[in-house]
């Protein structure tokens, strides 16, 4: 099954770690193979890695993005995963923790990444204002 993307004028997106950029209309790409897709809202730069749940998210948008090199990041994600999961208690956090964790497991780096997302948001409302 195919993957169609929208993409709006001067949109970024990574496609299997090229680094692609749209032009001034919006335009429709469709991606008809396997491949490692970010999106420029998706992307979390080094400089912005600021809080426990962005340092989880790192590491796994580094193994989907370099999937050759993904031993490389699996021992960061194990370690920031086990400090975040010794320091909550909500129940929803940690059962997204978990599917995180078997996502990674499992190789589907993307579906983790959203998961993620979700981590992300109840870190930055337990902790209240804006993380980056």
């Amino acid at each position: 099954m195919a993957l169609k993307l929208s993409l709006k004028p001067d949109e970024k997106l990574v496609i299997n770690g090229a680094v692609i950029a749209n032009a001034d209309r919006r335009a429709t790409l469709i991606v008809h193979n396997k491949a490692s897709i970010l999106r420029e809202k998706d992307i979390l730069q080094e400089e912005n890695v600021n809080s426990p749940a962005k340092r989880i998210y790192f590491p796994i948008m580094l193994m989907y993005m370099d999937q050759a090199n993904n031993n490389k990041y699996y021992d960061e994600f194990v370690l920031r995963m086990t400090e975040f999961m010794s320091a909550i208690s909500n129940p929803d956090a940690i059962n997204d923790c978990v599917k995180i964790s078997r996502d990674v497991m499992d190789k589907n780096y993307y579906k983790a990444l959203m998961t993620c997302k979700k981590i992300i948001d109840f870190e930055t409302s337990r902790i209240g204002g804006e993380t980056g």
